[in-house]
Parts: C-alpha cells; sequence; structure tokens
C-alpha cells in the first residue's frame, strides 16, 4: 500500500497530527541515549545526604544528568543523615542508590552486608574541623571541655569524629560537650557562640563553609594531620583514611592562604546485586559522563575520574557497572 497516498487523502488535522509525531519521534531518536542496554522505566530513588552537603547538591545535579540517561525514568532524591544512614537504607530497600564514604561502607556489619555493590569511586571527602577566628584551638587535642557539633548521629561525618576524638586521647562522653548537628545546622550555631567546633566531612569546598569565611574572616580550619598515625594505629578498619592536604584556596579567608593538613576518605556510589544491570550501566555511564558539568558546580567531582572509579574498596563493582568499564576499556 502507498503509504504516502493513503496520508493524502486523510483529513488535514489528522495529517498535521501525524506530522507532528514524526518530528517528535525523530527529536526523540536524535536527543536520547541508543544502543544501550534495556532497563526498566520505574521510579528511582538516589539517598543523598543533609542539606546544604555536598552529597545533597551532587545528587541534584546528577538527576538533571539522569533524565538524558534515563529516559523513562523518574528519579526522586532523598535527604539523609549521611553515609551511616544511606548504607542502612539501600539494604533495606527503602533507596535504589546512594554516595557513601568508604569507611562507613567497611564499618556496616547489619543484615545485608554482602549484597552491597558499588558502581564507581567518586571523589574524597575532607575532614574539616572548623572554629571562629579566635579560637585558640590548634588541634582536635585543644577541643577539651568544649562544645563540639560531630554530625548527626547515623552520619559518616559522627563516624569520623568519633575514631578522631579517640585518637587524640579524648572521651567523646566525658572530655566535650557533643552536639548531633550536621552541616545544615552547625555554621549558624558557631556564628551564633552555640558551639566552639564542629567537624565535617565533604568535598572541596563545602558551600556552607565557603559561606561562613566570606566576606567577612569570621572562621579558620584547624589541621587534623597530627593524628593520621594514631589513626591507623587504632585498627584495619582506618586503612580507608589517607594523609591530605587542604590547598591554601580551599577556603583562602579561613585558612589565611596556607594549606591545611587533615585527612581524607573516598566516597563510593552505592547499591545492591539486586539493581537491574542494565540500569546500573546506564548510570554509571552517565556519572562519568556528567564529570565536566557537576565539577563546574560541584568542584570535587572534577577529580571523579575512568581510570580511578574502579577501585572501589571495600566493595565489589556491580554487574552493571563491570560491564559499562569493560564497554569503554582502550
Amino acid at each position: 500500500m502507498d503509504l504516502s497516498r493513503l496520508r493524502g487523502r486523510l483529513p488535514g488535522p489528522v495529517q498535521a497530527v501525524l506530522a507532528a509525531a514524526s518530528v517528535l519521534a525523530l527529536l526523540l531518536w536524535w536527543l536520547l541515549p541508543s544502543g544501550g542496554p534495556s532497563y526498566p522505566h520505574r521510579p528511582i530513588s538516589l539517598a543523598t545526604g543533609v542539606r546544604d552537603g555536598v552529597y545533597e547538591t551532587y545528587g541534584k545535579l546528577l538527576k538533571t544528568d539522569l533524565r538524558t540517561a534515563l529516559p523513562g525514568v523518574r528519579v526522586d532524591l532523598v535527604n539523609t543523615q549521611g553515609s551511616v544512614d544511606n548504607i542502612e537504607r539501600v539494604v533495606a530497600g527503602h533507596a535504589d542508590f546512594t554516595i557513601a564514604a568508604a569507611d562507613a561502607v567497611a564499618a556496616y556489619d547489619g543484615p545485608g552486608k554482602s549484597r552491597l555493590r558499588a558502581c564507581a569511586r567518586l571523589y574524597d571527602d575532607y575532614m574539616q574541623l572548623v572554629v571562629p577566628r579566635d579560637s585558640p584551638v590548634r588541634s582536635a587535642r585543644d577541643l577539651r571541655g568544649l562544645t563540639v557539633g560531630i554530625g548527626q548521629g547515623a552520619s559518616g561525618v559522627n563516624l569520623i569524629a568519633r575514631r578522631l576524638l579517640a585518637a587524640a586521647g579524648l572521651d567523646i562522653d566525658t572530655d566535650i560537650k557533643a552536639v548531633p548537628v550536621g552541616i545544615d545546622e552547625a555554621p549558624g550555631m558557631l556564628l551564633g557562640g552555640r558551639l566552639d567546633a564542629f567537624f565535617w566531612s565533604g568535598g572541596l569546598p563545602t558551600a556552607a563553609i565557603t559561606a561562613m569565611a566570606t566576606p567577612v574572616d569570621r572562621i579558620k580550619l584547624v589541621q587534623l594531620g597530627d593524628l593520621v598515625g594514631r589513626l591507623h594505629a587504632m585498627g584495619p578498619q582506618m586503612q580507608y583514611y589517607r594523609q591530605a592536604v587542604m590547598p591554601a584556596d580551599a577556603y583562602p579567608k579561613a585558612q589565611g592562604g596556607r594549606p591545611v593538613s587533615t585527612i581524607a576518605v573516598a566516597n563510593l556510589l552505592v547499591t545492591t546485586d539486586q539493581a537491574n544491570a542494565g540500569l546500573v550501566q546506564r548510570l554509571t555511564r552517565a556519572v562519568i559522563d556528567s564529570r565536566d558539568a557537576i565539577g563546574k558546580e560541584v568542584h570535587a567531582a572534577q577529580l571523579v575520574d575512568l581510570r580511578t572509579a574502579v577501585f572501589t574498596d571495600p566493595l565489589p563493582l556491580h554487574t552493571g557497572a563491570a560491564r559499562y568499564y569493560r564497554s569503554v576499556k582502550p
């Protein structure tokens, strides 16, 4: 049958609708990914972190890119307390994907631990100890007797802060007044005199700390590098911490133009072995491909790299992620 002749016999409005549909189909073919693996078209959730944190910002930007990488899939972002909370949510099936620090993943010993899988190593979190500009605190050891924000109870910040305080010889229950607040509340509490210091673990720079440091020179960053050796001596799970330096331009005013010694830990994009392989493959590709675009807003994301993304210790790669990395291997 000659379709062009048949189309010519149709009423004008019907012809217009068919023409519009053809244009739309061509446009979708041009814009949407093709040739990739199939995947279920159902909503997925990504557990991020506390409001105003780097996890949340990264998640919002990645969600935008996933609209193209996963057409037909609605991505819901879920605010959480942080890494520890995130892992528990994924294992319990309350989130499909999440971001979590490697030390928190290694420390998790609850139900479903063996089901955890990684999609990629992302960027490093840097431990940051923030105090007022005129504070006498020069190291974590000087926190004795002070009121200190240690992160929310199920956050990665809280996990690291407890370990750092122990390495500094301080008992969190008796030597300081520990306040379980995150980056959404701690800056205001510090500037308002309700905290003497707070710990934060995040990519550099974290917007909430940048806001505290500009335009007025109100805070400073305290070095934590002197605790690395003591941390490593505390056991094998401390291997995920490495000596690091916050560059002088991370928070120029708060650092007085000088680098600050600290510790860093890698972040992983985490799911479980129940996640669809095609979905994970496409999502992993989106994470790598979106590095430059996200990196303009989240500078830490510029460190997401195809060569290092596969190093996801302590988790094995998900099957779908492994397929992606094999597909782009030179």
